[in-house]
Protein backbone atom coordinates (compact mmCIF):
# COMPACT_ATOMS: atom_id res chain seq x y z
CA UNK A 1 0.00 0.00 0.00
CA UNK A 2 2.67 2.45 0.70
CA UNK A 3 4.53 1.48 -2.23
CA UNK A 4 1.48 2.43 -4.52
CA UNK A 5 0.65 5.70 -2.84
CA UNK A 6 3.96 6.67 -3.50
CA UNK A 7 3.63 5.60 -6.92
CA UNK A 8 0.30 7.55 -7.25
CA UNK A 9 1.60 10.89 -5.86
CA UNK A 10 4.75 9.97 -8.89
CA UNK A 11 2.32 9.61 -11.71
CA UNK A 12 0.58 12.30 -13.17
CA UNK A 13 0.33 15.03 -16.07
CA UNK A 14 3.93 14.96 -15.98
CA UNK A 15 3.90 11.42 -17.07
CA UNK A 16 0.96 11.10 -18.75
CA UNK A 17 1.02 14.26 -20.85
CA UNK A 18 4.88 15.91 -20.69
CA UNK A 19 6.74 12.90 -21.30
CA UNK A 20 5.35 11.63 -24.39
CA UNK A 21 5.81 15.74 -25.29
CA UNK A 22 9.19 15.62 -24.63
CA UNK A 23 9.98 12.07 -26.03
CA UNK A 24 8.50 14.06 -29.15
CA UNK A 25 10.49 16.91 -29.16
CA UNK A 26 13.48 15.37 -28.19
CA UNK A 27 14.55 12.73 -30.40
CA UNK A 28 13.18 9.69 -29.37
CA UNK A 29 15.69 7.32 -28.13
CA UNK A 30 17.96 10.38 -27.70
CA UNK A 31 16.12 11.58 -24.94
CA UNK A 32 14.98 7.98 -23.40
CA UNK A 33 18.85 7.81 -22.46
CA UNK A 34 19.11 10.47 -20.50
CA UNK A 35 16.02 10.10 -18.99
CA UNK A 36 16.61 6.49 -17.57
CA UNK A 37 20.01 7.42 -16.31
CA UNK A 38 18.44 10.41 -14.27
CA UNK A 39 15.81 7.98 -12.82
CA UNK A 40 18.14 5.81 -11.72
CA UNK A 41 20.36 8.89 -9.96
CA UNK A 42 17.71 10.97 -8.61
CA UNK A 43 15.36 7.31 -7.70
CA UNK A 44 18.43 6.30 -5.60
CA UNK A 45 19.78 9.58 -3.93
CA UNK A 46 16.31 11.89 -3.82
CA UNK A 47 13.24 9.46 -3.42
CA UNK A 48 15.42 7.64 -0.99
CA UNK A 49 16.46 10.20 0.98
CA UNK A 50 12.73 11.63 1.00
CA UNK A 51 11.78 8.70 2.40
CA UNK A 52 14.15 8.65 4.98
CA UNK A 53 14.06 11.65 6.15
CA UNK A 54 10.25 11.48 6.56
CA UNK A 55 10.69 8.36 8.50
CA UNK A 56 13.38 9.34 10.59
CA UNK A 57 10.82 12.99 11.40
CA UNK A 58 7.75 11.03 11.68
CA UNK A 59 6.08 14.06 10.74
CA UNK A 60 5.45 15.91 7.60
CA UNK A 61 7.36 18.89 5.95
CA UNK A 62 7.02 21.69 7.93
CA UNK A 63 7.63 19.57 11.31
CA UNK A 64 10.82 17.99 9.47
CA UNK A 65 12.68 21.06 8.37
CA UNK A 66 11.87 22.53 11.56
CA UNK A 67 13.53 19.42 13.48
CA UNK A 68 16.05 19.57 10.56
CA UNK A 69 16.84 23.29 11.58
CA UNK A 70 16.53 23.29 15.24
CA UNK A 71 19.80 21.95 16.00
CA UNK A 72 21.35 25.48 14.91
CA UNK A 73 18.75 27.49 16.52
CA UNK A 74 16.71 27.80 13.61
CA UNK A 75 13.58 26.14 14.18
CA UNK A 76 11.64 28.57 12.37
CA UNK A 77 13.15 29.32 9.06
CA UNK A 78 13.18 25.14 9.00
CA UNK A 79 9.22 24.94 9.12
CA UNK A 80 9.18 28.12 6.42
CA UNK A 81 11.13 26.13 4.17
CA UNK A 82 8.36 23.32 4.99
CA UNK A 83 6.04 25.55 3.78
CA UNK A 84 7.21 25.93 0.17
CA UNK A 85 6.99 22.13 -0.95
CA UNK A 86 3.22 22.33 1.10
CA UNK A 87 2.30 25.59 -0.67
CA UNK A 88 3.58 23.76 -4.03
CA UNK A 89 1.15 20.98 -3.58
CA UNK A 90 -1.42 22.86 -2.80
CA UNK A 91 -0.94 24.89 -6.07
CA UNK A 92 -0.89 21.42 -7.78
CA UNK A 93 -3.82 19.93 -5.92
CA UNK A 94 -6.44 23.18 -7.51
CA UNK A 95 -4.86 22.20 -11.05
CA UNK A 96 -5.34 18.15 -10.47
CA UNK A 97 -9.23 18.90 -9.41
CA UNK A 98 -9.93 20.39 -12.68
CA UNK A 99 -8.20 17.78 -14.47
CA UNK A 100 -9.90 15.31 -12.25
CA UNK A 101 -13.61 16.53 -13.08
CA UNK A 102 -12.67 16.40 -16.96
CA UNK A 103 -11.83 12.81 -16.43
CA UNK A 104 -15.13 12.50 -14.68
CA UNK A 105 -16.73 13.90 -17.41
CA UNK A 106 -15.54 11.82 -20.03
CA UNK A 107 -15.74 8.93 -18.06
CA UNK A 108 -19.48 9.47 -17.91
CA UNK A 109 -19.44 10.32 -21.60
CA UNK A 110 -17.82 6.91 -22.15
CA UNK A 111 -20.44 5.06 -21.07
CA UNK A 112 -22.96 6.70 -21.87
CA UNK A 113 -22.45 7.10 -25.47
CA UNK A 114 -21.04 10.87 -26.91
CA UNK A 115 -23.12 12.56 -29.43
CA UNK A 116 -19.58 13.80 -31.51
CA UNK A 117 -19.29 12.99 -34.73
CA UNK A 118 -15.66 14.58 -35.73
CA UNK A 119 -12.20 15.83 -33.91
CA UNK A 120 -13.38 19.72 -34.22
CA UNK A 121 -16.93 19.11 -32.08
CA UNK A 122 -14.68 16.98 -29.37
CA UNK A 123 -12.21 20.26 -29.57
CA UNK A 124 -15.52 22.61 -29.11
CA UNK A 125 -16.85 20.67 -26.41
CA UNK A 126 -13.63 20.74 -24.39
CA UNK A 127 -12.97 24.03 -24.88
CA UNK A 128 -16.71 24.59 -23.20
CA UNK A 129 -15.92 22.57 -20.66
CA UNK A 130 -12.44 23.78 -20.53
CA UNK A 131 -13.39 27.48 -19.93
CA UNK A 132 -14.55 29.14 -16.69
CA UNK A 133 -17.67 27.33 -14.61
CA UNK A 134 -18.00 25.14 -17.71
CA UNK A 135 -17.43 21.86 -15.52
CA UNK A 136 -19.03 22.96 -11.93
CA UNK A 137 -20.83 19.72 -11.27
CA UNK A 138 -18.40 17.12 -11.94
CA UNK A 139 -15.28 18.84 -10.60
CA UNK A 140 -17.40 19.65 -7.46
CA UNK A 141 -18.01 15.69 -7.30
CA UNK A 142 -14.38 15.30 -7.92
CA UNK A 143 -13.50 17.46 -4.88
CA UNK A 144 -15.98 15.62 -2.49
CA UNK A 145 -14.44 12.09 -3.32
CA UNK A 146 -10.69 13.71 -2.82
CA UNK A 147 -11.92 14.89 1.04
CA UNK A 148 -13.53 11.52 1.40
CA UNK A 149 -10.25 9.79 0.85
CA UNK A 150 -8.35 12.34 2.39
CA UNK A 151 -10.47 12.11 5.79
CA UNK A 152 -9.72 8.32 6.13
CA UNK A 153 -6.70 8.88 6.18
CA UNK A 154 -3.19 7.51 4.79
CA UNK A 155 -3.68 3.80 5.24
CA UNK A 156 -7.58 3.31 5.39
CA UNK A 157 -7.92 6.15 2.42
CA UNK A 158 -4.83 7.27 0.03
CA UNK A 159 -3.45 3.56 0.26
CA UNK A 160 -6.50 1.47 -0.69
CA UNK A 161 -7.63 4.18 -2.95
CA UNK A 162 -4.27 3.76 -4.93
CA UNK A 163 -4.58 -0.34 -4.36
CA UNK A 164 -7.66 0.13 -6.59
CA UNK A 165 -6.45 3.30 -9.11
CA UNK A 166 -2.84 2.06 -9.94
CA UNK A 167 -3.68 -1.49 -11.10
CA UNK A 168 -6.24 -0.05 -12.39
CA UNK A 169 -4.23 2.39 -14.65
CA UNK A 170 -1.78 0.15 -15.60
CA UNK A 171 -4.48 -1.94 -17.31
CA UNK A 172 -6.24 0.44 -18.95
CA UNK A 173 -2.73 2.18 -20.94
CA UNK A 174 -2.02 -1.81 -21.70
CA UNK A 175 -5.33 -1.86 -23.22
CA UNK A 176 -5.27 1.40 -25.01
CA UNK A 177 -1.56 0.28 -25.85
CA UNK A 178 -3.03 -2.99 -27.41
CA UNK A 179 -5.49 -1.44 -29.15
CA UNK A 180 -3.32 1.39 -30.86
CA UNK A 181 -0.52 -1.03 -31.84
CA UNK A 182 -3.16 -2.84 -34.42
CA UNK A 183 -3.94 0.89 -35.73
CA UNK A 184 -2.47 1.68 -39.29
CA UNK A 185 0.73 3.53 -39.38
CA UNK A 186 1.12 2.90 -35.54
CA UNK A 187 4.50 1.25 -36.08
CA UNK A 188 5.94 4.91 -37.25
CA UNK A 189 5.27 6.00 -34.09
CA UNK A 190 7.34 3.03 -32.42
CA UNK A 191 10.54 3.56 -34.51
CA UNK A 192 10.28 7.49 -33.53
CA UNK A 193 10.32 6.74 -30.00
CA UNK A 194 12.82 4.22 -30.07
CA UNK A 195 15.57 5.96 -32.67
CA UNK A 196 18.35 7.58 -31.12
CA UNK A 197 20.05 10.74 -33.15
CA UNK A 198 23.43 11.48 -31.82
CA UNK A 199 23.51 14.90 -32.63
CA UNK A 200 20.62 15.17 -30.64
CA UNK A 201 21.83 13.08 -27.95
CA UNK A 202 24.93 15.39 -27.69
CA UNK A 203 22.89 18.02 -27.32
CA UNK A 204 23.24 20.07 -23.61
CA UNK A 205 19.39 20.43 -23.59
CA UNK A 206 18.28 16.80 -24.61
CA UNK A 207 20.15 16.31 -21.28
CA UNK A 208 18.94 19.59 -19.28
CA UNK A 209 15.04 18.66 -20.17
CA UNK A 210 15.54 14.96 -19.50
CA UNK A 211 16.85 15.84 -15.62
CA UNK A 212 13.80 17.95 -15.59
CA UNK A 213 11.54 15.37 -16.67
CA UNK A 214 12.68 12.78 -14.38
CA UNK A 215 12.92 15.46 -11.53
CA UNK A 216 9.38 16.37 -11.55
CA UNK A 217 8.02 12.85 -12.81
CA UNK A 218 9.25 11.59 -9.68
CA UNK A 219 7.66 14.00 -7.46
CA UNK A 220 11.12 14.27 -6.21
CA UNK A 221 10.57 17.98 -3.46
CA UNK A 222 6.66 17.44 -3.81
CA UNK A 223 6.69 16.59 -0.37
CA UNK A 224 4.19 13.26 -0.76
CA UNK A 225 7.35 10.71 -0.69
CA UNK A 226 8.30 12.31 2.88
CA UNK A 227 4.85 12.48 3.86
CA UNK A 228 4.48 8.84 3.59
CA UNK A 229 7.78 7.87 4.81
CA UNK A 230 6.84 9.37 7.96
CA UNK A 231 4.92 5.99 8.40
CA UNK A 232 7.46 3.83 7.10
CA UNK A 233 8.24 1.28 10.11
CA UNK A 234 12.13 0.89 10.96
CA UNK A 235 11.77 -2.36 9.40
CA UNK A 236 10.84 -1.37 5.96
CA UNK A 237 13.51 -1.25 3.34
CA UNK A 238 13.48 1.86 1.76
CA UNK A 239 16.20 1.77 -1.05
CA UNK A 240 14.13 -1.31 -2.36
CA UNK A 241 11.18 0.94 -1.79
CA UNK A 242 12.41 3.71 -4.19
CA UNK A 243 13.40 1.60 -6.77
CA UNK A 244 9.51 0.18 -6.87
CA UNK A 245 8.72 3.98 -7.44
CA UNK A 246 11.36 4.75 -9.50
CA UNK A 247 10.45 1.66 -11.62
CA UNK A 248 6.95 2.19 -11.87
CA UNK A 249 6.68 5.38 -12.46
CA UNK A 250 9.20 5.08 -15.43
CA UNK A 251 6.55 2.27 -16.58
CA UNK A 252 3.92 4.29 -16.52
CA UNK A 253 5.82 6.83 -18.77
CA UNK A 254 6.43 4.70 -21.42
CA UNK A 255 3.01 3.34 -21.44
CA UNK A 256 1.93 6.37 -21.69
CA UNK A 257 4.61 7.37 -24.91
CA UNK A 258 4.00 3.83 -26.49
CA UNK A 259 -0.08 4.80 -26.51
CA UNK A 260 -0.13 8.66 -27.39
CA UNK A 261 2.81 8.55 -29.56
CA UNK A 262 1.86 6.01 -32.26
CA UNK A 263 -1.65 6.63 -32.28
CA UNK A 264 -0.80 10.77 -33.24
CA UNK A 265 1.34 8.46 -36.01
CA UNK A 266 -1.78 6.84 -37.31
CA UNK A 267 -3.54 10.11 -38.24
CA UNK A 268 -0.61 11.20 -39.87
Amino acid sequence: GFVAACIGSAVGMGNIWMFPTRVSLYGGGSFLIPYVVFVILIGFTGVTGEMSFGRAARSGPVDAFGIACEKKGKRKIGEILGMIPVLGSLAMAIGYTVVMGWILKYTAGALTGFSMDSAEEYAAAFGEMASAFGNDGWQIIALILCMVILMLGVGHGIEKANKVMMPAFFILFVILGIYVAFQPGAAAGYRYIFRVEPEVLAKPSTWIFALGQAFFSLSVAGNGTLIYGSYLPDSEDIPASAARVALFDTLAAMLAALVIIPAMATTV
